[in-house]
């Protein structure tokens, strides 16, 4: 139950389960498919100019998909889990990773790159060391409370009864705002900020433990022991997007540690973050398996739901949930003006080749229920 893969080997795992047999409801206006064949393609971000970059996150590759569908690469580097992008000014930026979990031998690493527009490259902002350093969330409690001793020696050996948060890095989501680069950084649990100028690193907030009351049904889909029924687990918060909204906070997408599928219901949710003084509230709860995130001018928040329907919105006003974009397993979602871009069919199935997909669609008449 602790969250101890990184979370590419969690969803890696999952889709095995689930990417054959997830359906959804045809979409009553077929999006546009801007690309397709696509490994893994867990994250997009779109220009004015029409072309949008989307990371090969298990290929190590970004690519950018022009506005005629031509696809050239912008980076490459096995070595290297290629996460979020975003661009600013002819910029572009991404964070690259490794060394994630106990099952990678690398040594932990992440960083973020950006390539200017004379195509000069350039690697800062150390979050590993920023974690070595601090363990962001180092004191923070997970696992059971007050679960009786006869109970907690039935559980798995690979299910800790309650632990603190370990020295884990992977930054995944980013966004860029005037000369700050914000990452959700999903093993340590926190929001960062960059500064694109001096590569300084700083933790700006860590989100909070994701507590779930455990039913029988749950213990019995989990092959748990019956005794841990009606005792809460406080799951790791993992953080896997982040976006400015139009009131200046930072929206954060947030899995709850743990298994990731359905098993548990939708526990994901969608924080809010004052990247000036940390405060963290909560805007959304029991959203299915929240990936990628975007917010409009209105303060409507458009949601990736890996393992649910397709894309989400969520009102601002009333907080009410709509599938607006069906699809299966969408990973990531970015607005461009009034044009929604995802990337879907993001994980593999089973002995097939990679089909990952860019779509577009119109939002208007689309935005309000």
């Amino acid at each position: 139950m602790k969250k101890k893969l990184s979370i590419l080997a969690v969803l890696a795992a999952t889709s095995v389960i689930l990417s054959s047999g997830t359906a959804v409801a045809a979409a009553p206006v077929a999006p546009k498919v801007l690309a397709k064949g696509l490994l893994t393609p867990l994250h997009v971000s779109a220009g004015y100019d029409g072309s949008v970059l989307v990371s090969e996150e298990f290929a190590g590759r970004l690519v950018r998909i022009a506005r005629n569908g031509a696809r050239s690469t912008v980076y490459e580097n096995a070595a290297w889990d290629v996460a979020g992008s975003d661009r600013q000014r002819g910029t572009i930026y991404f964070a690259v990773s490794q060394g994630a979990g106990p099952m990678d031998p690398r040594p932990l690493a992440g960083r973020i790159r950006s390539i200017g527009a004379d195509g000069k490259h350039r690697t800062f902002g150390d979050l590993a060391a920023l974690e070595k350093k601090e363990n962001a969330d180092g004191k923070t409690q997970y696992g059971f409370r007050n679960l009786p001793a006869t109970c907690a020696a039935k559980l798995p050996k690979d299910v800790p009864v309650a632990y603190k948060g370990d020295v884990d890095s992977h930054p995944y989501g980013i966004e860029v705002s005037g000369r700050t680069v914000y990452v959700a950084d999903a093993g340590a649990n926190s929001i960062v900020s960059v500064d694109v100028k001096s590569g300084s690193t700083k933790t700006v907030a860590v989100l909070p433990p994701q507590p779930h009351r455990i039913t029988a049904e749950q213990a019995a889909a989990l092959k748990m022991p019956s005794c841990i029924v009606g005792h809460t687990y406080r799951f790791e918060p993992v953080p896997t997007d982040v976006t400015v909204g139009p009131d200046g906070w930072l929206y954060v997408s947030l899995l709850p540690g743990g298994p990731e599928d359905p098993a548990l219901g939708a526990r994901g949710s969608v924080y809010k973050v004052n990247p000036h003084t940390g405060k963290v509230k909560l805007f959304a709860d029991h959203v299915m398996s929240p990936t990628g995130i975007e917010t409009d001018d209105d303060g409507n928040v458009y949601v990736a739901s890996l393992f649910g329907k397709g894309v989400l919105r969520i009102s601002d006003d009333d907080g009410k949930q709509r599938v607006l974009l069906p699809a299966k397993l969408a990973a990531d979602v970015d607005l461009r003006g009034d044009t929604l871009y995802a990337t879907v069919n993001a994980l593999p199935e089973p002995m097939k080749a990679p089909d990952g997909r860019v779509v577009s669609m119109a939002l208007t008449g689309h935005r309000d229920d």
